[in-house]
């Protein structure tokens, strides 16, 4: 039923769930961050939030509507727009702007949340942890709330699992990741896979101790954990993702990437997505067939990072939440 003349939506409160002090900061950041970016001649992008094509990783479940007969997406990121625009010769760009997630409610989670995801052509990913760093570190500095100026520690993943679990990466099975693994957190499901296991084993046991006396990074990702990076032979000779994300008291800030420009491995990759997300049971999405064809145009050699940036302001706030950085939560919207 919906809600006629004078009806009411709901019992909830009318009050911002920020207090005016915290909205007064989160617009001190935005501010420094676009000052930030035009200081490295980085453009600014506005691109749509209601699109033809959803995140086919079977992690992330977007928001679906249809409009006039055609079948729409909320984004969950503006990763594949701002691709094509850097296709069409952009040159590097960053957006601040609303991406949608369902199921992702609670402390450090809201429906609809803010990221500033940016793109640097002739970065890889290290270069991008240091201009990641330096954006951190300018916005500690300049809204005078200390910083760590040091070198960030960098973390490679295998080092984290030897360090956590006691696996050697090159004799990390399935079972021995379950067997370890549940000595430290207790019963897992059975239906858990490799990856699933290490998303669980990042996620639930070695996220929450990470960046506890600072910001530190994660990087060199086990192949299966690419996403949307390219695969490189790190220094031990195996192969490793070109992905880093950043951490900071125990709560994952970013996600980045030396930007797959490959359109055919590209489109192998996201047919993998959609079959583990029918193994799954998860709702069917298509390929975003544009951005294929935009990476068959020519994506520069680049490397891009999504923040969110809700977690980041209450982190600089000294906040222990997103809702003292956001006007409205999902449950007062």
């Amino acid at each position: 039923m919906t809600n006629g003349p004078g009806q009411s939506a709901g019992s909830r409160p009318w009050q911002p769930s920020a207090s005016l002090d915290g909205l007064r900061f989160r617009a001190q950041v935005l501010a420094k961050i676009r000052a930030f970016f035009a200081a490295h001649n980085v453009m600014e992008v506005t691109t749509p939030v209601l699109a033809a094509a959803a995140a086919t990783d079977p992690q992330i479940d977007s928001f679906g509507m249809q409009i006039d007969g055609q079948e729409c997406w909320l984004q969950s990121s503006p990763e594949f727009h701002m691709k094509r625009l850097l296709a069409a010769g952009s040159g590097a760009i960053y957006q601040i702007g609303p991406a949608f997630r369902r199921d992702e409610q609670g402390r450090w989670h809201n429906r609809e949340f803010s990221m500033l995801e940016w793109y640097v052509p002739g970065f890889d990913q290290h270069a991008l942890m240091d201009q990641l760093q330096a954006l951190v570190v300018g916005l500690s500095d300049e809204l005078n709330i200390g910083s760590n100026d040091g070198n960030w520690p960098r973390h490679q993943y295998a080092s984290l699992i030897q360090q956590y679990l006691g696996l050697d990466w090159s004799d990390c099975s399935a079972q021995r990741l379950r067997i370890s693994l549940q000595t430290h957190i207790g019963t897992l499901p059975l239906d858990l896979d490799r990856n699933g296991l290490l998303d669980a084993t990042m996620g639930l046991l070695i996220g929450p101790e990470l960046g506890v006396s600072g910001p530190c990074f994660v990087h060199d990702f086990p192949p299966e954990q690419a996403a949307l990076a390219r695969l490189q032979k790190g220094a031990d000779g195996q192969l490793w993702a070109s992905r880093f994300e950043l951490y900071w008291q125990g709560i994952e800030l970013a996600n980045g990437f030396y930007e797959l420009t490959d359109a055919a491995e590209q489109g192998r990759r996201f047919a993998g997505d959609l079959q583990q997300r029918t193994q799954l049971g998860k709702s069917p999405v298509v390929m975003d067939g544009a951005l294929l064809e935009a990476l068959q145009a020519g994506l520069p050699d680049c490397a891009g990072v999504a923040l969110g940036l809700d977690r980041l302001c209450a982190l600089l706030h000294g906040q222990d939440n997103i809702a003292s950085v956001l006007s409205f939560t999902a449950e007062r919207a």
